[in-house]
């Protein structure tokens, strides 16, 4: 029966030791583990990841009582790794190597060959998990940029198996992922899976480029050919689960929580600030952006509070210890400059918060101030929308999120420009409740149409479909009952038409095409095929006629370049065989 291989960095249930020495495990609540829970629970699947437990402080029987009810009561597959390999391969090459590079932080980014050894070995770990539960037919769905080697490991001992990988944050642009020294590497292994999915066109778009720039490979909409097997590349911006939100936001619990903190009972305008501390999510510059409001518009003293809150995040890393240090800075700064007796512009809060608060908290607050200098998607701007549900609301948003190609509708700004931010935030505060109905109403039926479900579905239906349209493209070799009915009908025609294709035929594919001019080899059984009376030799290229007749000119062979427009007989002139109309560049001029 065919199953479901997820395989994730983490697994979706959270590990808790009690004092008594007892684990308990709780299912994680969040985007991916949300999203992919009702395939998990309906399907029959196994889902492969890292358990999040120190290993040192397990005994061997522990740790196979842990693995017997993850696997028994959760369909889990742990990974135990060691305090080395999750300091290597997390904490270093994943989250100081491919975090900040990804994220356009090449100044953060470092290149350590053993932080590269560590994550390739712990990728072969992960492969090695997956290769032990899956089995033919098996559809295996790998998660984010932890795994990048995953797909060509699996593919190299499962050529047949379905493989499909997400990435979630975002993908760079060539100029800034030729950075990296194992680029070749990371290329390689992510091109082992059928389907490669992106938040959005522009990161595809990025790493075809990449593709064809390091690679030599070639892609015609989205697909790629590897090896003799079709790969498709494409877009599927992740959703939320909007009812959850939605209804979330109107609980009794929910309410009663922003009246606790105070949101629901202050005069005050409201303005929300939630991220996870990181320096991608651009918390100094909106603190700073706030401070320049304040500075622009006097007359909102007093009037508007900004609700502040960072989730702590890798608190063990130097740089994140700077950047809190940075924003209790800050927010003491602004506080210090501007409060009153009665009113302070920042509460801050740095900690992380329970569903019904954040929800509570979403509801209750008049702007949502979205700003990360670069994000993959940022389903916090898609949260905020479901808890008001078409209703008042003001969604403020960066440019540099992937959720801006799908919101049109909510101001957007580009973070770096602090004057653009206070202007939007102003508009903000102003907005005719009116006019704020009218953009969340249809940025909110995006969202109900696609939700995290939804994005699931979709990606798995794609990945089945690139693996039927696989079938047409497979190449075969030969059997030898074939290939000596295939000699022996050659040696008895008395007449034959032989048609080459040049790049990947004759010769291979290289990363620079111009540099594959044909060799001895090649033209040496050129010349033989074409000197034999019974023969026509017809070479086929898309190159440009000048260089097939440099290269092929005086053999005796038919020539016919770019696609078919010129042909060259082996002792005439080039010619074009039929004449084109350019009428069809009108119409397309239409289009572009």
């Amino acid at each position: 029966m065919k199953r479901l291989i997820l395989v994730s960095n983490r697994l979706p249930v959270s590990i808790d030791r009690g004092e008594d020495g007892s684990y308990s495990f709780t299912p994680s609540v969040g985007g991916v583990a949300t999203g992919l829970s009702s395939f998990h629970d309906t399907h029959e699947s196994r889902w492969v990841g890292w358990a999040d437990v120190d290993l040192e402080q397990l005994t061997s029987n522990e740790r196979s009582n842990v693995r017997e009810t993850l696997v028994e009561e959760h369909g889990c597959i742990p990974l135990f790794l060691s305090e080395e390999e999750v300091e290597g391969f997390y904490h270093g090459f994943s989250n100081r190597t491919i975090w900040p590079l990804f994220h356009n932080f090449t100044q953060y980014a470092e290149f350590d060959t053993e932080m590269w050894d560590a994550y390739e070995h712990v990728n072969r770990l992960y492969a090695d998990a997956v290769l032990e539960v899956a089995r033919p037919g098996d559809t295996i769905w790998i998660q984010d940029y932890q795994l990048m080697l995953l797909p060509a490991m699996i593919r190299e001992k499962m050529p047949e198996a379905t493989i499909g990988w997400f990435l979630h944050i975002p993908f760079p642009s060539y100029e800034t992922f030729r950075m990296l020294p194992w680029r070749r590497e990371v290329l390689e292994g992510l091109l082992g899976a059928d389907l490669i999915g992106f938040h959005t066109y522009d990161y595809a778009r990025y790493f075809l480029s990449s593709c064809r720039r390091l690679l030599g490979t070639e892609d015609q909409f989205s697909r790629v050919m590897v090896d003799d097997r079709l790969v498709l590349v494409d877009a599927f911006p992740m959703g939320i689960d909007y009812d959850r939100y939605r209804d979330g936001a109107q609980t009794k619990k929910a309410i009663a929580e922003a009246e606790r903190i105070g949101l629901r009972t202050m005069e005050r305008k409201v303005v929300l600030s939630i991220d996870r501390l990181d320096y991608s999510k651009g918390i100094p510059d909106r603190l700073t952006a706030f401070d320049s409001f304040l500075e622009k518009y006097p007359e909102w003293h007093n009037k508007v509070t900004l609700m502040c809150v960072a989730v702590p995040s890798r608190e063990n890393v130097e740089r994140y210890r700077d950047l809190k240090a940075e924003v209790d800075e800050l927010v003491g700064s602004i506080n210090g400059k501007y409060a009153t007796i009665d009113w302070t512009p920042i509460r801050y809060l740095y900690r992380s918060l329970p569903f019904d608060t954040l929800n509570g908290m979403y509801g209750a607050s008049d702007v949502a101030l979205v700003t990360p200098l670069r994000d993959g998607m940022n389903l916090i701007a898609k949260e905020y929308l479901a808890a008001h549900d078409g209703g008042e609301g003001v969604l403020v948003l960066s440019e540099m999120a992937g959720a801006a190609k799908e919101l049109a509708e909510a101001l957007i700004v580009n973070p770096f420009d602090r004057d653009q931010i206070v202007d939007a935030l102003h508009e903000a505060l102003i907005m005719p409740e009116e006019e704020q109905r009218e953009r969340n109403t249809m940025m909110i039926q995006r969202l109900k149409r696609y939700t995290v479900t939804r994005w699931a579905e979709d990606f798995l239906e794609r990945l089945e479909e690139i693996k039927l349209t696989q079938v047409g493209f497979g190449a075969h070799l030969l059997d030898e009952w074939h290939r000596e009915r295939f000699v022996n009908e050659y040696r008895s025609a008395k007449k034959r038409l032989l048609m080459l294709d040049y790049d990947g035929t004759l010769m291979s594919f290289a990363p620079r095409p111009e540099d594959v001019a044909p060799n001895q080899e090649v033209c040496d059984l050129l010349r033989a095929l074409g000197s034999d009376p019974a023969n026509e030799v017809v070479v086929i290229s898309g190159r440009d006629r000048v260089t097939l007749d440099a290269w092929l000119g005086d053999l005796p062979v038919d020539i016919v370049a770019e696609h078919g427009v010129w042909l060259k007989g082996r002792s005439g002139e080039w010619v074009v065989i039929e004449t084109m109309s350019d009428e069809w560049k009108t119409i397309l001029l239409e289009i572009v």
